[in-house]
């Protein structure tokens, strides 16, 4: 029986020590997947990164900074200026064209 309970007690720490290998490998890559977080999240047809009174004067050359890495530019689409709120915004590759998607 103790030997059991000890083969259980390891298998669940293998598990548990391949899950946080697992995500502190992810977040090492970026982990733009992840969710949103202290950071940018997004892809290449924009993201979302959270809004605090810092970023107040910086939102975007964030926003720029995120979208300059798949070569487009960016427009800010929403700013709630409440702390924990986020700020979205929206990558695209001509300047003065959004394009919307159609309504269904």
């Amino acid at each position: 029986m103790i030997r059991n309970i000890m083969i259980a007690l390891v298998l669940v720490l293998l598990v548990l020590a391949a899950g946080l290998s697992a995500s502190t490998s992810a977040m090492a890559w970026g982990a733009e997947f992840a969710g949103p977080g202290p950071a940018v999240t997004g892809n290449d047809i924009g993201g979302i990164f959270p809004y605090s009174p810092d970023v107040e004067p910086i939102y975007r050359d964030i926003a720029a900074d995120h979208c300059a890495r798949w070569g487009r530019f960016a427009k800010v689409t929403s700013i709630h200026r409440v702390y924990g709120e986020y700020v979205g915004f929206v990558c695209y590759d001509r300047p003065g064209r959004i394009i919307s998607q159609p309504s269904s």
